[in-house]
């Protein structure tokens, strides 16, 4: 018996017949392609049309091929079956709703993708007609919504999202797309809500539902009112903000899990025996082959829902037993949702026991510490442009969680603490830090060891200045709390000191380097401002009366640092240079160092010179530090604890334009390839009653 092989529309037997046959479904989008009616010869066309599987590649193909006059010459057909996939959207019949939503996909694409060349023609128009286009798009939106809020076909539910993210994606700039007006008049928010507050319509769905919210937020947001942006801001049910936790938890969480598994294979590679036989001498590079594709859409629904949505802060802290977090997860029955666009999904609402903290007396976790971690290891590396957009987007989060109250609250909570361990860069002078001896702290101490492990890792040619900029004032804005709190930390502060030392070092090491790109002296008062802080109110914040005592002794034992860097900027502030001005703002802001430094030098000098020393201990010169306070005079310096609050509108609009664009092309792109097969759908709807 003959084979039946079949492309492109086309069956073809393998044996004698020498004129393929078409699909029925593709003869009828043909008589859809001529200037006739359809319905005309046949009442009962478009019944039959969405009884017939879709074939997306040939409708998408036939759109394309026609230039813009000729699609024009067909506009009353594409019109007419836009409508009929709007009416079949109501029919009972899951076959034919299945249809009209795949049918809707394909028209959307096919028209837009014509748009990209000829302008000749308004997409609106095209697709509903400027008569009927508000009716339309309202029934449309209204049978969406519909197919959301029920209690039906999960895979219904799911290509109703597919169809949503295709209206919003098919351009890259989504606020050129005039369609998703009628989206915002006709809202589907409390649609996306619903979703997340149920415990099965998240798993299956939640993803899709988060990315697309954070698109929608950010249709317009700068030029008119976005009501998407006006609703997540007062969104207070517990449920739906936990479930949208849940959701982005779990995204980051397979982001780490699968970096932490790559990062074992490679380690277990020949390459690393050879390493260790060398030493470490390769070990960067090394280091550049693990990657995993970075997901910037479920980080920019963190950022929205952080920087919008004050009830959302509390989410952050909180332990998520339905994920198995509490406890160790007892054997999970994994489920299989539809791919989301962009990443591969976890398996189920329980977050596997890799992303438990690696101690057995820890078994909690929650959103913030998993977000740490995913920042640790896109911070890693911002040579490439996804992860330098993705580490200054966790550093925009960080930011906004450090100014805000409650989180500052949580986050210096002595009553909660846990083991946080973040991914550490490769580096040849340090030893990797054993997991296992990872105390138990505040969550600060985790955000505070991030910002350390950032300034010490990217001193390197293609220096980082806003990063740097960004990860000094996040550092800051934690201290203007402690200091306005007296919140006494428990920290290492030793290794923030020697690290923003290191950096000043390397600033002054690579002056002429960096000055051709960057304004080095708004980061070096940035960080000469830090010590500033230290030395006028930490006795209010630091731990221990000793602790202020080793400020001192490693701004004297480091003190040609800070010598070299007021020699630079007196060179640069004394002559009419364009440096002149933030030059001088340093020499003024070194004013207490200085002080210190000439102050206790002197002493030190004397005191191994009476006792017949060369050289002091840290002890003895912490002797000569306490015993010589009372003589010490410094300045009073006005604004050390205040700061500009963040503002996204005025300052990043750039950046979220030109990221939101990433993520929609991105999103376009798995949506194409990935997420419209129709073969498990029809499996779902195989009988029609």
């Amino acid at each position: 018996m003959a084979q039946t092989e079949k492309k492109g529309g086309l069956l073809r037997k393998s044996s004698a017949s020498k004129k393929p046959l078409k699909e029925k479904v593709v003869l009828m989008y043909d008589e859809i392609f001529t200037t006739e009616d359809p319905s005309k010869c046949n009442p009962r066309f478009w019944e039959e049309l969405f009884l017939m599987k879709v074939n997306l590649e040939y409708l998408e193909g036939k759109l394309e091929a026609l230039d813009g006059e000729e699609l024009m010459k067909i506009k009353d057909n594409i019109n007419c079956l836009f409508q009929h996939c709007i009416q079949a959207l109501g029919e009972e019949h899951p076959i034919r709703v299945v249809n009209a939503l795949q049918t809707l996909c394909a028209l959307i694409r096919g028209v837009h993708q014509k748009n990209k060349s000829t302008s000749g023609f308004d997409i609106i128009n095209m697709l509903v007609g400027f008569d009927k286009a508000e009716l339309c798009m309202k029934n449309l939106m209204e049978s969406l919504d519909t197919l959301l809020c029920a209690e039906g076909s999960e895979s219904l539910k799911s290509l109703c999202l597919k169809l949503l993210l295709c209206l919003v994606t098919v351009t890259d700039n989504i606020s050129q797309n005039t369609i998703l007006e009628y989206v915002m008049i006709n809202s589907i928010f409390e649609a996306i809500l619903q979703i997340l507050s149920s415990p099965l319509s998240r798993r299956e769905h939640g993803y899709d539902a988060v990315v697309l919210l954070a698109l929608l937020v950010n249709y317009r947001k700068y030029e008119s009112v976005n009501p998407y942006i006006v609703k997540l801001s007062i969104v207070d049910d517990e449920p739906t903000l936990n479930g949208m936790g849940l959701v982005i938890a779990q995204a980051l969480s397979e982001y780490n899990r699968q970096y932490k598994d790559k990062e074992e294979e490679h380690q277990s590679g020949f390459f690393s025996a050879i390493t260790n036989m060398v030493g470490s001498m390769f070990i960067a590079d090394a280091d550049e082959k693990i990657s995993v594709q970075t997901n910037e859409a479920i980080l920019l629904a963190l950022y929205e829902a952080v920087h919008l949505n004050r009830n959302f802060i509390t989410v952050l802290a909180q332990s998520h037993p339905e994920m198995g977090l509490m406890t160790a997860p007892s054997s999970p029955v994994p489920t299989t949702p539809v791919t989301p666009l962009g990443t591969t999904p976890p398996s189920s609402d329980v977050i596997s026991s890799a992303e438990l903290p690696l101690d057995a007396d820890v078994q909690t976790s929650n959103l913030l510490i998993t977000f740490l971690k995913y920042s640790s290891i896109v911070m890693q590396d911002t040579k490439d442009e996804h992860r330098l957009h993705s580490g200054k987007l966790c550093l925009i989060i960080l930011t906004c969680i450090a100014e805000d109250q409650y989180a500052n609250a949580f986050l210096h909570d002595d009553n909660m603490n846990f083991r946080v361990n973040l991914h550490r860069m490769p580096m040849r002078h340090r030893k990797k830090a054993a997991d296992k001896n990872l105390p138990c702290r505040p969550l600060v101490c985790a955000v505070l060891d991030l910002m350390v492990e950032f300034i010490v890792t990217h001193m390197m040619k293609e220096f980082p200045m806003d990063l740097y900029v960004r990860c000094i004032q996040i550092v800051h804005k934690l201290l203007c709390y402690q200091k306005k709190c007296r919140v006494r930390l428990h920290y290492t502060w030793r290794e923030l000191w020697s690290a923003l030392i290191n950096l000043l070092k390397f600033l002054m090491s690579n002056e002429t380097v960096l000055l051709a790109k960057h304004n080095i002296f708004t980061l070096a008062l940035m960080v000469v401002n830090l010590f500033n802080m230290f030395i006028t109110y930490g006795d209010t914040f630091l731990p221990t009366p000793s602790s202020y005592d080793e400020l001192y002794y490693e701004i004297i034992r480091m003190h040609q640092n800070f010598d070299n860097l007021y020699s630079m900027v007196l060179r640069l502030s004394t002559n009419a240079g364009q440096w002149k001005e933030p030059a001088s703002k340093v020499t003024h802001a070194l004013v207490n160092i200085r002080a210190i430094i000439n102050h206790f030098n002197p002493k030190i000098e004397s005191y191994a010179a009476v006792n017949h020393i060369s050289q002091l201990s840290e002890d003895q010169v912490l002797e000569v530090v306490r015993s010589n306070y009372d003589t010490l005079t410094l300045k009073l310096q006005d604004g050390l604890d205040q700061y500009e609050r963040y503002s996204e509108q005025h300052k990043e609009a750039a950046f979220f334009k030109e990221l939101v664009r990433s993520i929609s092309i991105n999103v376009r792109k798995n949506l194409a390839f990935n997420t419209l097969s129709q073969e498990l759908l029809l499996k779902e709807f195989s009988t029609i009653s």
